[in-house]
């Protein structure tokens, strides 16, 4: 008999539902979320599973690998098409959800997700943290700029080296102001430091990547746009032809269609955005900034 299960996943705990071929609960658990603790309930030589359901989350990627690993059949689902499913329950808790999941399983009523390699989170984490620090030096710098103009000082036109200078000639005559504006030139100076240190690690991984130097020569593509490309694909054997890859990232457009009504949306942005920026980025980056002609921009 074959025997299916729900794997709800919490930061601390795990509720999971076990249910033969039939439908029939065989059991409930409640477990801490860690992969020895749910490999000690699925490992069980009583259940020979078909499939298990994991739900895309935070510690998904991680509970995934232990329990391929394993050689337990796991399947991570897609988190909104879980949602969706799941709505239909009139009380939401982990142990129905935990049902529902390994209901979902037995009927195959699922959307695997494609958990990324080690490799490939790693990058990812990279231009994450990138993109976080970034994102924070240029609030600090919008901060001093508007903070400053309340008092009359405009910042003007000026690049990132010489920001730090530029604010400090504004506030020079002005000890009380210098004395607010200091920590932050000091938290900006620290920021765009690591963010050196971040882009050069990023630099030379590129370097050393045959794909991603491949991916460069595409008008408009640098290292930033090919690493993120090389990460979000992952194994280009997953797609069945290049036209799915767009699917993915959301770029292919909606539609709905009832009776004699029939119309195609806007895309559906149900893909990475990082991936969809960093496209935008580099369509911007040859169609209007770039001066130079090339066959794809034409």
């Amino acid at each position: 008999m074959d025997h299916f299960a729900g794997l709800d996943v919490s930061v601390k705990e795990t509720s999971a539902c076990i249910v033969d071929d039939t439908g029939r609960i065989v059991r409930e658990v409640k477990v801490a979320s860690e992969p020895e603790a749910l490999l000690a309930v699925l490992t069980n030589p009583a259940y020979h599973f078909k499939r298990i359901g994991l739900e895309a989350g935070p510690l998904s990627q991680w509970l995934f690998s232990a329990l391929a690993e394993a050689g337990l059949p796991v399947i991570c689902v897609e988190t909104r098409h879980m949602r969706a499913v799941l709505k239909a329950q009139v009380n939401k808790t982990d142990r129905n959800d935990a049902r529902g999941m390994a209901q979902m399983m037995r009927a195959g009523l699922y959307r695997p997700v494609h958990v990324k390699t080690l490799r490939s989170q790693k990058l990812r984490m990279l231009l994450t943290h990138r993109k976080l620090m970034q994102s924070k030096a240029i609030a600090v710098e919008n901060d001093l700029r508007a903070t400053l103009r309340n008092f009359g000082l405009k910042v003007g036109v000026v690049g990132t080296m010489k920001f730090e200078t530029r604010i400090k000639e504004l506030v020079e005559n002005l000890p009380d102001l210098a004395v607010l504006v200091e920590p932050l030139l000091i938290v900006r100076r620290v920021l765009r430091e690591q963010i050196g240190i971040l882009h050069r690690r990023l630099l030379a991984i590129v370097r050393d990547d045959e794909v991603c130097r491949r991916l460069m020569t595409v008008p408009g593509v640098g290292p930033v746009v090919a690493l993120t490309y090389r990460a979000t694909v992952d194994v280009p054997a997953r797609f069945r032809n290049s036209k799915a890859v767009g699917a993915v990232f959301g770029l292919t457009p909606t539609r709905y269609q009832s009776g004699e009504s029939d119309r195609a949306g806007r895309i559906s942005r149900c893909g990475d955005e990082m991936m969809r920026i960093m496209l935008y980025e580099a369509a911007q980056s040859m169609l209007v900034v770039s001066t130079k002609w090339s066959w794809l921009k034409a």
